[in-house]
This record gives C-alpha cells, sequence and structure tokens, in this order.
C-alpha cells in the first residue's frame, strides 16, 4: 500500500483534516490506523492564529492522539526567522493571534503594540480579530525600517460556511501601503519544511495537502513527496492545469487511499492509462476513450497526460466530464 513507502505522514489542516469545525470524514480513522502502524504524524499549518497545543486540543477532540509537539506551525518558523535576524529583547510589532504573539514572546522578544514604540521588527499571521488599525501600525512601522516577516501567504482559508480571505489577503493590504513585500516562513517557502524535519526527527515524509500554491509547491521545493487529497481547495480543473513546481506524486480522493495500492500509470499509444481508464491526446483534445471520465483514475491518468505533454492546458481541449 501506498503509505510503507514512507516513515511519515506531513499533513495539513485545513482541507486535510478537517474543515471548519467539523472532521473531513474518514480523515480521523485513517489518521489512527497510520499511527498504529507504527508511522509518525505531525501537522504542518500555516495558520499562526493559535498556539500548538491548542491546535492539538482539538485534533484531540476529534478523536486523534496528538501533543503540541507535533504541530509544526508557521508562527514559530517563522519568530525562528526574526531570532536570526535582530537583537535578542529587540522590540516587534505582532499582527496576528495568540499563536503568534505566544512564540514571539518566547523567543524574549519585547511584543509592542504600536508603530510608534519604534519596534525593529513587524511580524503578521492571521487572525480574525485583526483590523484596519493593525494593519495600518504595521505599514507605519514598515515604513520607518521595521523588517517585515510574515507567517504565509494563503489568499483563502475554508470554512464551513465557504471560502474566506486569508493571511494572504491581509499581507497585500499592506504590501499596497507599503510597496514591499515581507519574508515568509510558512508554506510554500523552506523554513517550515525544515522546522518539521528536525521537530519528528523524520527522514521520509509523504507531505499531504489540499492546496497546490502551499502544500505541494512547498514540498517539491524541499525535495519531499507529496500527495493532494480533493477534500479541500484543489479542484480537477485545477489539478489538470497545475504548474510544473505544483505538481503532486500522488492525487487522492482522501486519506483513505493511503491504504491502498496507488495505480500505475501507463503509456498507450495515443494516451495514458491507469487501471481501467484511457485518456488520449486527439490533435489539441483531451478525451477519456474509456471507462467513466468523471473516476479518480480517469484524472490521474488526464493528470499524468497534460503534464508531459509539453503543452500548456489553455492550449488543449479537455473533455469537460473530467475537470468536473
Amino acid at each position: 500500500m501506498l503509505l510503507d513507502s514512507f516513515d511519515s505522514l506531513l499533513l495539513d489542516l485545513d482541507g486535510v483534516v478537517y474543515r471548519g469545525k467539523q472532521a473531513i470524514p474518514g480523515a480521523v480513522e485513517a489518521i489512527n490506523r497510520a499511527q498504529a502502524e507504527g508511522k509518525k504524524i505531525g501537522y504542518i499549518t500555516n495558520n499562526a492564529s493559535r498556539t500548538p497545543e491548542q491546535i492539538a486540543q482539538q485534533l484531540r477532540g476529534f478523536g486523534l492522539k496528538v501533543g503540541g509537539e507535533e504541530i509544526i506551525g508557521s508562527a514559530r518558523a517563522a519568530a525562528k526567522i526574526l531570532a536570526q535576524r535582530i537583537p535578542p529583547s529587540s522590540k516587534v510589532l505582532v499582527v496576528g493571534g495568540e499563536g503568534l504573539r505566544s512564540e514571539v514572546s518566547a523567543l524574549g522578544f519585547e511584543l509592542v503594540e504600536s508603530a510608534s514604540d519604534s519596534p525593529v521588527a513587524v511580524i503578521q499571521g492571521f487572525s480574525p480579530s485583526v483590523g484596519w488599525e493593525h494593519l495600518a501600525q504595521a505599514a507605519f512601522a514598515i515604513q520607518a525600517g521595521a523588517i517585515w516577516i510574515a507567517t504565509n501567504q494563503d489568499w483563502t482559508i475554508p470554512l464551513e460556511a465557504g471560502i474566506a480571505p486569508g493571511n494572504g489577503t491581509l499581507v497585500g493590504a499592506v504590501h499596497t501601503a507599503v510597496g514591499q513585500l515581507p519574508d515568509f516562513a510558512g508554506k510554500p517557502f523552506r523554513p517550515i519544511f525544515d522546522s518539521a524535519l528536525e521537530q519528528l526527527d523524520i527522514q521520509s515524509p509523504l507531505v499531504i495537502g489540499d492546496r497546490l500554491d502551499t502544500d505541494i509547491k512547498g514540498a517539491i521545493g524541499a525535495g519531499l513527496q507529496s500527495a493532494c487529497v480533493l477534500t479541500g481547495i484543489a479542484t480537477k480543473k485545477e489539478l489538470l492545469g497545475a504548474k510544473s513546481d505544483e505538481r503532486p506524486g500522488y492525487i487522492l480522493q482522501d486519506l483513505s487511499e493511503l491504504f491502498l495500492d496507488y495505480p500505475e500509470l501507463k503509456t498507450t499509444r495515443r494516451g495514458v492509462g491507469c487501471r481501467g481508464s484511457e485518456v488520449e491526446l486527439l490533435g489539441d483534445k483531451i478525451v477519456c476513450s474509456s471507462q467513466n471520465p468523471r473516476e479518480l483514475d480517469s484524472l490521474r491518468a488526464a493528470a499524468s497526460l497534460i503534464w508531459t505533454s509539453g503543452r500548456p492546458i489553455y492550449g488543449l481541449q479537455v473533455e469537460q466530464e473530467l475537470m468536473g
């Protein structure tokens, strides 16, 4: 089975383990089974609004066995960057929630609330409580010379009610005012992945996420294997059109497929086959010539065919059912 090839799992949270306040069906059972089979489990998240223990407590509420030490967050990765860039006890303006504030405070920095306090750094992460005044103070401090670190650039977050603006949106507001971008610590940037390997003492994890531009791109950039699940943000259409640095090694419906053998992709006369599915390139058309085009194996075959065709997806006519 697929899981056998790895010593551990690095799981994104939103869209992989839960959505809003509800666990994704089957996720808890799959994670507990993987853990029972001796795999280390880490949760790698760009969410910087809560402490690791608060996140672990939520996961335990779903029925998972997890402690704060198994949470790898962008808040800690960002705070570590600060520790490398500014002297101990420096003044830092924190724009974000309790999780980010606690990580910065734990490293001995002095937390301030206003640009008038002359902070030498601004560190920014998502929190529902962040408002215009917080963003304005960040902009003022950055314009006065403070360095700027952000936990992540996620434009959206998946919630029970739908897709909501994420930290990238808030960072974008400050960027518009100051005309520069911060250094990022979270996915898809490397610091958080290096932290995960060190924190969990693992060698060959499978990174599982629902976003191509953060989870998958980050894993590839860190030299790690990746899988994309279809329980969160990523859509079939997005997968088919994935950029070369955002293409997962595996496409899974959900975490339960970790316990199955991953199907072999085979080159056919005019396309790619995956078990009973075959997808062909006929001129400029990508068509499913066998089985149901809406099946997951058809998606896997189509993705492989498009990715290896050397042609951008906008130059191809893809059968609509493959994308829906």
